[in-house]
Formats: structure tokens, sequence, C-alpha cells
């Protein structure tokens, strides 16, 4: 059988992501109470502590459901184990869709974690400007979001090498 990613470094980003993530957030569940704010960056960015116990972006966050936070876990599970598998199936020349991939696992995988032992994904960047508010994220969505970007600028020819006409 083929090795995780196909490149055990992608492997070991992957872990370094979760774990990253992860120690993060620890550090956010001792120092701040749920939606305390410690601005960084005054009218720019603050420190807030939210929970998303919905999908990505907070969709979902306000519906009630039973087995809500089991069901997601499920689907986000599925998720990571289907881009894990199609990573894996990449040919090595598709560096740069691995590595984005690699990403996209790690942060799902520490996302998942959050899920799984509390029902929900803390979340803690805020960024504002005037009235606008982008949704709070993690690392892990920061690793998420670098992946897909990575897979774009892959799908978009970028670091693939041309072969010349004339061979």
């Amino acid at each position: 059988m083929r090795r995780f990613f196909g490149d055990p470094r992608l492997a070991a980003l992957a872990a370094v992501l979760v774990a990253a993530d992860q120690a993060v957030k620890a550090l956010v569940r001792t120092r701040l109470v749920l939606y305390e704010s410690i601005p960084v960056i005054p009218g720019f960015f603050d420190l807030t502590r939210v929970h998303n116990s919905g999908a990505a972006f907070g969709m979902m966050n306000n519906l009630d459901f039973p087995y809500k936070a089991a069901l997601l876990a499920v689907v986000a599970l599925a998720a990571l184990v289907g881009v894990a598998m199609y990573s894996a199936a990449l040919p090595d020349s598709q560096w740069l869709a691995r590595l984005g991939l690699a990403c996209i696992v790690g942060g799902a995988a520490g996302n998942l974690i959050d899920r799984v032992a509390v029902g929900y994904v803390l979340d803690f960047a805020d960024f504002y400007w005037n009235g606008w508010h982008f949704w709070a994220f993690n690392v892990a969505d920061a690793a998420i979001t670098v992946g897909v970007a990575l897979m774009l600028l892959d799908l978009l020819g970028v670091g693939q090498t041309r072969v010349s006409r004339n061979s």
C-alpha cells in the first residue's frame, strides 16, 4: 500500500498542523472565557473566544437538532478520509496539490478533534473593519484555507514543468 500522502514529510506537516492547532486552542481555553475579547490591533483584530457548533463559517451554528455534534463529526471524518485517499492517489509531480492536501488534512483533523472531544470547534481569530466582521477562525481553518489556495495554484499550473513541443 502506498504511504500516506506518498511522502512522509507531508504526513509530518499534517501532524505538525494538528499539534499547533491543538496547542493554540489549549492556550485560548486557559486564557479566555466564552465571548471574551483581547484587542491585538484595535479596530482590526481581536482574540475572541467563540464556539462553533455548526459547520464551516458558522453555517448551522444556530440550528439545534438531536446528535448534531455526532453527525457533523461523522461528515467531517468522511471528508477527511476522502481527502487523504485522494492525496495518496496523486502523482509525485503534483507536489503543490499534495502539499495543499496535507494542509487541508491537518486542519480538518484539528477541527475534528474539537468536535469529538467537546462538541464544537473553538475559534478565536476575529478580524473586523468598521461594522464588518469576518468569521472567527483558528489555526486549523487557516491551514485549510492555505491548502485550498495551494490546490488552486496547482490547478492553474503553478509549479508544473512545461514540456517543450520540440522534444
